[in-house]
């Protein structure tokens, strides 16, 4: 999604959560990233691997239509993109969810598991994915507009439900009875919560009513916990997509909430007294146990220096002492910035780590997606799929209109160590 070209904003409520159990399929490819393809070593690398693919729809229902055979040209290009890179355990971000996996099947066996202009397809017998804030009516005139309805008043923003979802293809076993969602936790239970003022009054916090925090949840699609097995390890995928920190007013709604979506994950993996006020969708409370092995990924939607977030936005992450950051980056990144100007020539982040192209005078190219392994997790490579202009498979991310997305895939190779010897 464009920063500056909606995808979700902000609203959530309490929403019965259905969890969709993982899809079973074949065995992996017999490649040199299969699961445990050195069986008898007691360490494994796994690539990690984060995508906003922006196989997101205009409605209901589109999407798995579009998936329903092979010719659609824009998932041949993103599949294309995850079989250069090969990820053990993927998450996609702005892929709509439909009930029953329908949709996150049939990308799997209709493009992912079949070979793109030569290459080798990819099988993931584990997929996890679940409801999404977006397009959930809320009830409330949430932005104050004097209207109820629509898009803006959803719990998230989206015109049907589901739209702008996600979802995680894995090569190892989900810990499916273990996955902990966060839908449903409210944003005025987290203490300190950035909630907005009304402008016009001269009361903190008060652009909501009491009625409405009532509902509105803090993740504008939801925060997941799943638990990916490695050879017996656990290594918990933090796996969410804040909302966009713009398309609002002086309030600065969609700005908060942002800051406050990313700030959960980073309360979450510090756990103990900093993550008491936590509670999933099955009332458990608290959050990760300290040692636990985690990578949070994801569109976070925000920059370090540049862009629209609130300032120190996703340094509540890349700040945390139990969180490392391997800065991924690219030539193509650099590349871009160059060739484009505009607004890149005055950002103050380094070019070569930017992920997301909008290419345009208003924002300019900024860093907006991450693949953050916690510190008991080594870091062997990292990247992000950027690549320069006319060099091979820089016809899968070109210039606007996109082929694949305007995102690139970013990817983080760990070492698990201690896994289980076959």
């Amino acid at each position: 999604m464009r920063i500056l070209a909606r995808c979700s904003a902000g609203l959530l409520a309490a929403v019965l959560l259905v969890i969709t159990a993982p899809t079973v399929a074949a065995a992996p490819a017999d490649d040199s990233r299969s699961p445990l393809s050195t069986a008898k070593s007691a360490q494994q690398d796994v690539r990690f691997a984060t995508y906003n693919a922006s196989l997101n729809r205009s409605a209901e229902g589109e999407l798995v239509r579009d998936l329903a055979g092979p010719g659609n040209a824009q998932a041949r290009a993103i599949a294309e993109v995850v079989q250069i890179n090969r990820p053990d355990v993927l998450l996609l971000n702005e892929f709509d969810y439909a009930p029953g996996n329908r949709a996150a099947d049939l990308f799997s066996a209709n493009y992912l598991g079949v070979g793109q202009k030569g290459r080798a397809p990819i099988e993931y017998p584990y997929v996890y994915t679940a409801p999404s804030n977006t397009g959930v009516p809320s009830g409330f005139d949430l932005n104050n507009d004097g209207r109820v309805g629509g898009p803006d008043d959803a719990l998230g923003f989206g015109t049907f439900e589901g739209q702008y979802g996600m979802v995680v293809y894995s090569r190892y076993p989900i810990r499916t009875e273990s996955v902990r969602t966060f839908q449903n936790f409210l944003w005025k239970d987290m203490p300190g919560a950035l909630l907005p003022d009304n402008p016009v009054t001269g009361t903190p916090g008060d652009w909501y009513s009491a009625d409405e925090l009532a509902v509105l949840p803090l993740s504008s699609k939801s925060h997941w916990d799943i638990p990916v097995s490695v050879g017996g390890r656990t290594v918990h995928v933090l796996a969410s997509h804040p909302t966009p920190p713009v398309f609002d007013g002086e309030e600065d709604r969609n700005g908060k909430r942002n800051s406050d979506e990313i700030r959960f994950w980073s309360d979450y993996v510090t756990g103990g007294p900093t993550a008491s006020y936590v509670y999933d969708d099955d009332g458990l409370a608290g959050g990760l146990k300290r040692g636990e092995r985690f990578v949070v990924m994801g569109d976070q939607n925000s920059d370090p220096l540049d862009g629209d977030s609130l300032p120190g936005s996703i340094g509540q992450l890349l700040e945390n002492k139990l969180i490392q950051d391997p800065g991924p980056s690219s030539a193509g990144a650099t590349e871009a910035s160059a060739l484009q100007g505009g607004a890149n020539a005055d950002h103050r982040s380094d070019p070569r780590f930017d992920t997301a192209d909008f290419e345009d005078r208003d924002a300019g190219n900024i860093r907006a997606d991450y693949v953050l392994p916690s510190r008991s997790l080594r870091v062997t490579d990292s990247g992000v799929f950027w690549p320069q202009a006319g060099t091979p498979g820089s016809e899968l991310t070109g210039i606007f209109p996109f082929p694949t997305s305007d995102h690139r895939l970013v990817f983080v190779d760990v070492t698990v160590t201690g896994v289980r010897l076959r």
